[in-house]
């Protein structure tokens, strides 16, 4: 049986032509199997921070708080366990948690790769508002959000007029805010007989006539000034600043 006839070896020429041939389409074709690599991969993440619970909510760390229980904030920010973090509206969680009364102001923030962080700021009391015999604590803007089991000694009380409760906590707070620095824990009470007459009531039994809280950055400027120039030779029982421009005071 005769044989068949041999294949003849390619030479090293066609090996040549064959490997450059091949060369070539790889770098026709290796732009697009990046770009396809890199798809996957950005899909990849993009899926697990969006869409998976691998960085879903695990906790809700709460900082700040003294009249609040963490327990409190958490319910208010509801924020669901397992969402994915990347999706969480922080700014609607500040809000439901800025609705508590003892907070007046929150800052939501998300802590990688698994939690989300509330900051408390919580108000804090100037004075004290007697409400049906409880002592409820005021906040520099006129909002009562505490109780206090006695008066605090060294809060000023505010005296309102029932017909004036919302409009008088809110000007006697105004007045409270800019009193001088010098009279601070020395406020007894404050008056507030109408909007547009408010007096001060010092410990040592010192009165300051007030009149409305507009204008009071001026008001509390020129009675820091009255104060300075006072003398042991006649001292004042009456400062009135109503009128900043035109002060008086009364032995």
């Amino acid at each position: 049986m005769r044989a068949g006839p041999r294949s003849r070896p390619r030479s090293a020429a066609a090996i040549d032509f064959a490997k450059r041939q091949r060369a070539r389409r790889w770098l026709r074709w290796r732009p697009l199997v990046l770009a396809a690599g890199v798809l996957v991969v950005v899909g990849a993440a993009v899926w697990g921070v969006l869409f998976s619970s691998l960085l879903g909510v695990d906790r809700v760390e709460v900082e700040g708080t003294d009249l609040l229980s963490a327990a409190t904030v958490r319910s208010a920010a509801a924020v669901p366990a397992g969402e994915p973090l990347a999706r969480v509206d922080l700014a609607a969680a500040e809000a439901r948690v800025e609705e508590l009364v003892e907070v007046a102001d929150a800052t939501v923030r998300r802590g990688w790769p698994d939690a989300v962080v509330v900051e408390v700021t919580e108000r804090e009391a100037v004075a004290v508002v007697v409400v049906e015999d409880r002592f409820r604590g005021m906040d520099e803007t006129g909002v009562l959000f505490r109780d206090f089991a006695r008066q605090p000694p060294r809060l000023p009380v505010v005296r309102i007029s029932a017909g004036t409760r919302t409009e008088a906590l809110a000007e006697a707070a105004a007045v409270l805010r800019h009193l001088p620095p010098v009279l601070d824990g020395a406020v007894d009470h404050v008056i507030v007989r109408t909007v547009d007459d408010i007096t001060v009531v010092l410990r040592d039994g010192r009165r300051v006539v007030w009149g409305s809280a507009e204008d009071s950055g001026n008001k509390g400027d020129v009675l820091a000034i009255l104060l300075e120039q006072e003398t042991g030779d006649a001292p004042v029982r009456e400062y009135d600043v109503s009128v900043p421009g035109q002060p008086t005071t009364r032995s």
